[in-house]
């Protein structure tokens, strides 16, 4: 028995159930069913999510999709009669809970395949492969070299991109809490180093490139040194991800992945956004179920 608004254990009024169900459906995204394929397909259209990173997954001035991810799933779901994309923009760190809530069908934003993540989020297979570099003020004033820095020093502070798994390497080596800046977008990098709320910014090779590109008062650390972790370099393998009930849609678009993968069209693409000949390599190195597994990569 429903108990009353006064404190009674009188039973709610049919019209008082039933709007206070629609209510809380209402307020519960995380009850959002994800569609189908099979629902996709006859709509023709779907919804994916980017985090507006360079070259990973992001928007031109059209509005339209560019970047490894995006151009990548373009050609799949075209393959699976998927024509229409609607393109949504969202912070990294909301991602994952976005495909929880259903406010999207996917995201095409290379995030990196990580235990944690699997037990939330369902990954493709790899489409991506890549590794970390540092950002710092221009002639690197403070002489940091690697992640490891920062565990090891503490005059210096470093940025991350909330929700990154630079996060996770910077936790496992060490680097206490109080010395990472997080903050929302990779484009807040620049400012953030310029303006001292940080001395560096953590972040995949290929981003912190694209930003070095973009202001002669940064550089990217020359001879970075790897992290390690467990005493074996850190590498990303960087994937699409689907809500946790979107098996079928998975599935299917990875059959096409996997097959896609061996095409010359599939390398043209990932060359043009920087990917190097060794970055393409390593995207076969590794399945999903043991990038999701608790082993280390």
């Amino acid at each position: 028995m429903d108990r009353s608004t006064d404190g009674t254990d009188r039973p709610l009024s049919a019209p008082w159930a039933r709007w206070t169900l629609a209510l809380a459906l209402a307020l519960a995204p995380s009850l959002a069913m994800a569609a189908t394929l099979a629902e996709l397909q006859e709509r023709g259209s779907i919804r994916v999510a980017v985090a507006n990173e360079v070259p990973y997954g992001y928007l031109d001035d059209n509005g339209e999709g560019r970047g490894a991810g995006p151009e990548v799933a373009r050609h799949i779901l075209g393959e699976l009669g998927i024509d229409r994309i609607e393109w949504v923009v969202t912070p990294f760190g909301e991602l994952i809970p976005g495909l929880e809530e259903g406010r999207f069908d996917m995201a095409a934003a290379e995030m990196a395949i990580r235990p944690a993540r699997c037990e939330r989020v369902l990954f493709s297979a790899p489409n991506t492969s890549y590794g970390e570099g540092l950002l710092v003020r221009a002639a690197n004033p403070l002489e940091i070299s690697g992640y490891a820095d920062f565990a090891e020093r503490d005059d210096i502070r470093v940025a991350v991109l909330a929700g990154a798994s630079q996060i996770d390497i910077m936790t496992a080596l060490g680097v206490p809490d109080a010395r990472m800046v997080r903050i929302a977008e990779n484009a807040a990098a620049i400012d953030t180093l310029l303006e001292g709320d940080a001395d560096a910014y953590a972040g995949t090779g290929l981003t912190v490139s694209q930003l070095d590109d973009s202001s002669p008062e940064v550089e990217v650390v020359q001879n970075f040194k790897d992290p390690k972790i467990d005493g074996q370099l850190v590498r990303s393998w960087g994937a699409f991800t689907f809500p946790p009930e979107a098996q079928d849609l998975r599935d299917a678009f990875t059959e096409e992945l996997l097959d896609y993968r061996n095409t010359r069209a599939w390398q043209d693409t990932l060359e043009a956004h920087g990917f190097t000949q060794d970055d393409i390599l390593n995207a076969f190195r590794f399945d999903t179920e043991w990038l999701c597994s608790e082993q280390e990569q």
